[in-house]
């Protein structure tokens, strides 16, 4: 039985390959600060998970809509976002 994809496959499998990725933002943990780049920045930046494993993401927008969010993001909410 194959397995289910998770909401984040289902959001990056969209962007790369029925979307545009350049509308996407990713919010990932780096340290004590939050950095935000683009889905396909995000890809080529994590090596497609490699160095960024994808417990790291904290929160997935397109165009300013969350689609995304990890339920304990207010923990976060102190860290510096990087652009």
């Amino acid at each position: 039985m194959p397995k289910k994809k998770g909401r984040l496959e289902e959001i990056f499998s969209k962007a790369l390959y029925a979307d545009d990725p350049k509308l996407y933002s990713v919010y990932y943990r780096d340290y004590n600060s939050l950095v935000k780049v683009s889905l396909s920045e995000f890809v080529n930046v994590s090596e497609n998970f490699e160095l960024i494993p994808s417990n790291r993401i904290m929160k997935i927008t397109k165009e300013g809509n969350v689609l995304y969010s990890k339920r304990n993001l207010e923990t976060y909410t102190k860290l510096k976002i990087i652009h």
